[in-house]
């Protein structure tokens, strides 16, 4: 598989389906091949599923021979994260507790709706035990590394999911984000990845502690392909009570309306971050390019307060609440730090969790006056490139809330629709994203965003590819 058809965009795959210069037998078997032969480097995949993935790929490609194909997905090479249920496959969430036996009889919504669109589901990518982290390292699979750097962490949880599209492995990933998980790989990877607003994509089974605030999420490596993905997952399913009704919005052309005429607000704090000089840099590059774009951007400063001092007890809670599901017998068979902060979460109680709802409130209280006078909120994605992958999570250098979450948590807890966009490199060439953000139910505002900073300084992939550590 060339490096320039490993880089293909879904439209431009699906072209070529239709005019039969590449079929999606022959994509799949070349992704397949990419994939077992740059594993041994990443170790990006928990599971891959070569006979049925081709089996897949044989369906669609007769589809696209008889005229009846399922634009404008049938076809594509899809990875989906170890943390969403899909039907026959082992969903381990990096961990040895979770039996694989199954039984595993269904799929989640947005792998029910990828896979009615005639995707081709390939694998499972890795993610950190229970996604509890923003580094993709676990004690199942051992450590994802970064197709830029190998001794680079590709973030978490969707870690594994933002080295494959970085690698080649496939066009679109399904990821999940509860606190930055899709943000935070796209940012380490140089992807593009989007948290729709909370409900827009349902999920199932809703067991987790954190179920009130996380979304599953496109991943890509353009803004285009994470609209196309959206348009297919965004569909309302009666397991999910949270669900959104449909919405009538065609996002792919919302990503090429621009964004002339609105208004943007940038904040490179945000709640009194810090962050590495050149990614503020690219930060305020990035706004002068939604200028010269036709928009106009105002600095806010700091919008909100620091996350820590409110939010630290809800996140420890729920870790308790997945250490007390677990026989105490088997505690030592967890990833250490997850188990250090979940004993830590046992000694809060009711009050510390009211406490951080009531904060909660307050939080959408401020972004909602914020979306009252911008149409965007611009942002860095992370406060710092993609550490080492032996630089321990958690710890002084490479603590969760002031180098990890404080520019993508808070939209998890206000439930905003919050994308990251890859603009440029640090001095030693690892990629450095902008997050862009809308108000609630407005992920079509965020795609122009998006979409108009891609074409003014977004990665061209096809160019870039050969700087990899792997290829």
């Amino acid at each position: 598989m060339s490096h320039d058809i490993a880089y293909w965009t879904c439209g431009e795959l699906t072209h070529a389906y239709a005019s039969r210069s590449v079929s999606p037998v022959e994509v799949v078997s070349a992704v397949l091949e990419r994939v077992h032969r740059l594993e041994t480097h990443l170790n990006a995949f928990q599971l891959v599923d070569d006979q049925a993935a081709m089996a897949d790929a044989e369906s669609s490609e007769r589809r696209w021979r008889r005229g009846r194909s399922r634009w404008p997905l049938d076809g594509i090479p899809v990875s989906v994260k170890d943390l969403v249920m899909t039907r026959g496959w082992p969903t381990l969430s990096g961990s040895r507790i979770t039996n694989p036996a199954g039984p595993w009889p269904e799929d989640a919504p947005a792998v029910a709706c990828l896979r009615a669109a005639g995707c081709v589901l390939f694998g499972k990518t890795t993610t950190p035990e229970f996604g509890w982290k923003g580094m993709t390292d676990s004690p199942l699979k051992g450590i994802t590394r970064n197709p830029w750097d190998l001794g680079r962490t590709p973030g978490g949880s969707s870690g594994g999911a933002g080295a494959a599209l970085a690698a080649g492995l496939g066009p679109l990933a399904l990821g999940t984000d509860g606190g930055g998980s899709i943000r935070i790989p796209a940012s380490h990877c140089g992807v593009y990845g989007l948290k729709p607003t909370f409900g827009r994509i349902p999920s199932y089974p809703t067991t987790s502690p954190y179920s009130s605030v996380a979304s599953a999420g496109p991943m890509a490596r353009r803004t285009e392909d994470l609209a196309l993905g959206l348009q297919v997952m965004a569909r309302p399913d009666h397991r999910d009570w949270y669900a959104l009704p449909a919405s009538r919005t065609r996002y792919a052309a919302a990503v090429e309306r621009g964004v002339r005429g609105m208004k943007i607000a940038l904040s490179i704090d945000l709640g009194e971050a810090s962050v590495q000089p050149d990614i503020e840099r690219t930060v305020r590059e990035a706004a002068s390019a939604l200028e010269e774009a036709g928009a106009r951007v105002e600095e806010v400063g700091p919008v909100i307060d620091p996350l820590r001092p409110a939010f630290e007890a809800k996140w420890l809670l729920g870790f308790a609440y997945r250490l007390r599901a677990i026989p105490r017998r088997r505690w030592a068979e967890l990833d250490p730090g997850f188990r250090v902060l979940a004993e830590r979460g046992l000694t809060y109680g009711l009050g510390e969790h009211l406490a951080s709802e009531t904060a909660t409130i307050a939080l959408g209280e401020r972004f909602s006056a914020l979306h009252a006078r911008y149409d965007l909120l611009v942002t860095p994605t992370l406060s710092v490139t993609a550490p080492p992958v032996d630089l321990p999570y958690a710890s002084p250098a490479n603590d969760r809330w002031r180098h990890g979450v404080p520019f993508t948590l808070p939209f998890n807890l206000t439930g905003q629709p919050a994308g990251s966009v890859p603009c440029g490199r640090d001095a030693a060439g690892l990629p450095i994203d902008v997050q862009v953000v809308g108000p609630k139910y407005a992920e079509d505002k965020v795609l122009r965003g998006m979409g108009a900073l891609e074409r003014a300084v977004g990665f061209d992939w096809k160019a870039l590819c050969g700087e990899l550590a792997v290829s």
